[in-house]
């Protein structure tokens, strides 16, 4: 039977309001162990279930007779093929210690390395596809403002290089953007990775933190500027044991690049295994205008990456295209005057900016709204 409305029931709450009528409806990641339902009683026809937990009485045959269709558990993975959430901080990092990485993070980057990273058979990569599903299904639930309050997000991303270090001018800089930029209701969105990535994150994270604070970070980080550093991680947790409590953000990082640390300051991660559609998908959502900062070969593809969404406006918008670093944009690289000779002609020309000026970045996204 083909449903033309499907409703998505992710929390067991969502369920039981249903009281048994889940006709056309996607339930998702739901452990029902120890919940009192009447499974005869339940109208399950056309629902689909993913990834779910039964009572041993429940099975999939029952709920086939029905009417339900049952995705079951690929087992023997370090991770949740239907999860219904995005990770958190805390989830990732459960295991770690500085003297044994053995995190949820490291253990499922083990795996992926162990299965063929890019090439993985045909289970795994079924297995692969069905996370990054999962992902692509929670992080609208969180744009879309079903997660926490506000509302629909108004998303900034920023990218840059993972290699900057946090004693970096551009990495104050980030810090200085993101901060402002959430200060002013819009949500960051970066990699999630080092560098450049974890400046916009942990921006987000101060947003209601003045100069002198975010001086006393950046001195705490200098201990270890770079992601290769003994005790680089331990600098982190130093700033959020300072401000455990910040700003909401998003980082959307790869295990594809396990190799380079999750940063800390994101509360919500959307990791993927696919880097092709975590890049794309990253500046598919900055519907408010994207920040690049300097960086490498990473960076110059995501600058044309985005320059192609708003030439062909491939997602019914144009939105702003910021280079935060004259000297980098318009003499070392040329890639500023290069993006500005291709939107000749174009509405997204006026969108462009090439800045060193945090305020100046800040007021120029405010001056140019998404045209829809």
């Amino acid at each position: 039977m083909r449903c033309s409305i499907v409703r998505e029931l992710d929390r067991l709450d969502d369920f039981l309001q249903q009281k048994g009528q889940l006709h056309c409806a996607v339930v998702q990641g739901l452990d029902f162990n120890g919940v009192e339902i009447d499974w005869q009683r339940l109208d399950c026809q056309g629902a689909v279930f993913l990834g779910c937990h039964f009572p041993a009485e429940v099975t999939a045959e029952f709920l086939a007779a029905k009417g339900a269709l049952v995705f079951p558990k690929i087992p023997g993975l370090p991770y949740e093929t239907y999860r219904n959430r995005l990770y958190s901080r805390a989830e990732l990092m459960e295991g770690w210690t500085p003297l044994h990485d053995r995190s949820k993070d490291k253990i499922i980057y083990d795996h992926f390395v162990a299965r063929g990273k890019g090439r993985p058979d045909i289970l795994e990569s079924l297995a692969q596809r069905l996370h990054d599903h999962a992902i692509d299904d929670a992080l609208q639930d969180l744009l879309e403002g079903r997660v926490e309050e506000g509302g629909k997000k108004k998303v900034i991303g920023i990218m840059g290089g993972h290699s900057t270090a946090r004693d970096d001018e551009y990495y104050k800089k980030v810090v200085r953007l993101a901060r402002d930029l959430s200060k002013e209701g819009y949500f960051i969105a970066s990699g999630g990775g080092p560098g450049t990535m974890e400046a916009a994150n942990l921006g987000a994270w101060l947003k209601d933190v003045d100069d002198q604070g975010l001086e006393e970070v950046f001195a705490i980080l200098a201990k270890a500027p770079r992601y290769t550093d003994e005790g680089y991680m331990e600098a982190a947790q130093d700033v959020l044991d300072l401000y455990p409590h910040g700003g909401s953000s998003l980082a959307v990082p790869t295990w594809f690049y396990g190799h380079e640390p999750t940063n800390l300051f994101s509360a919500h991660i959307a990791k993927y295994f696919s880097n092709s559609i975590r890049e794309d998908g990253l500046l598919a959502i900055a519907d408010q205008g994207v920040i690049f900062a300097p960086g490498s070969a990473g960076t110059t593809q995501e600058i044309f990456m985005d320059a192609t969404q708003n030439h062909y406006v491939t997602f019914d918008e144009i939105s702003p295209m910021i280079f935060l670093g004259v000297k980098r944009y318009t003499e070392e690289t040329m890639l500023y005057p290069c993006i500005q000779n291709l939107s000749e002609g174009r509405k997204y020309a006026e969108y462009l900016l090439c800045t060193d000026e945090v305020a100046e970045a800040v007021q120029f996204i405010k001056d140019h709204p998404p045209i829809r």
